[in-house]
C-alpha cells in the first residue's frame, strides 16, 4: 500500500491518513472501527438525501458500511481519498435501491402543499420554522441533482468540495446544480404566492 502523501495531497486524504496507516500495518479491524466512527453519520446523511426515508436510509447506510468493510483490504490510496471511496460505495448502493423500488416523488400539485402555501402567505410574517415543511417539499420536488446539492449544502451544511465528493461529481458541477436549484426554488416559491423568496434561502 502506497502511504507517502506529498504536499499536494487532498485535505480528505490527509484527514484519513491514520486509517490508511492502520490498513498498511495490517490492522484492518481497527482501521474499519475508526472509519465507521468518523463517517457513519455522513454515510447516513448521504443515504437520507438520496432516499428520503429514514428507515430506508438507515438500512442503506448499514449495508454500505458492511460493503466497505468487505472491500477495505482492496482499498488503494492512489485511487483517491478514503472518504471518496466510501461515498462511492454508498452512492452506488442508494442508486441500486432507487432502481429497484423507484424514488419517492413529491408533486407541487399536492393539495396539502397548496393549502400550506396559502396559509403561510396569508400570515404576512417572515418565513420561519413553521414554513420548513413547505420548503422541504418544494426542494423534494426539484430534479434529483438539484435536490441533492441543495440538501447537502444547506441542510447538512456540507462544503461544496465535500458535497462533490459525496455525490461523485466535480465541484463545478455541484455549483451549477446549486445555482439552478436556487433559481428553480425561487420561481416555485413565487408561484406559491410568497412575495420574498430571499427570506427562505
Amino acid at each position: 500500500m502506497n502511504l507517502p502523501l506529498n504536499s499536494d495531497a487532498s485535505a480528505a486524504a490527509r484527514r484519513d491518513r491514520d486509517i490508511v496507516e492502520l490498513l498498511a500495518a495490517g490492522a484492518a479491524e481497527a482501521a474499519f472501527e475508526r472509519l465507521a466512527a468518523r463517517y457513519s453519520p455522513k454515510v447516513y446523511r448521504l443515504c437520507l438525501a438520496m432516499l428520503r426515508e429514514p428507515a430506508r436510509a438507515e438500512e442503506a447506510a448499514q449495508d454500505s458500511l458492511l460493503r466497505a468493510w468487505r472491500a477495505l483490504a482492496g482499498y488503494r490510496p492512489a485511487a483517491g481519498a478514503l472518504s471518496t471511496w466510501l461515498y462511492a460505495i454508498t452512492r452506488n448502493r442508494c442508486l441500486t435501491l432507487i432502481e429497484r423500488s423507484g424514488p419517492i416523488t413529491a408533486s407541487l400539485a399536492d393539495e396539502a402543499v397548496q393549502a400550506e402555501a396559502t396559509e403561510i402567505a396569508a400570515a404576512a410574517e417572515p418565513a420561519g420554522a413553521d414554513a420548513y415543511p413547505l420548503l422541504r417539499r418544494l426542494i423534494d420536488a426539484l430534479p434529483e441533482a438539484q435536490r441533492l446539492a441543495l440538501t447537502l449544502y444547506y441542510y447538512e451544511e456540507r462544503a461544496v468540495a465535500e458535497a462533490a465528493a459525496m455525490l461523485g461529481l466535480p465541484e463545478a458541477t455541484v455549483k451549477t446544480h446549486l445555482h439552478r436549484g436556487r433559481q428553480a426554488l425561487r420561481a416555485r416559491l413565487a408561484e406559491q404566492g410568497l412575495a420574498d423568496p430571499a427570506m427562505w434561502l
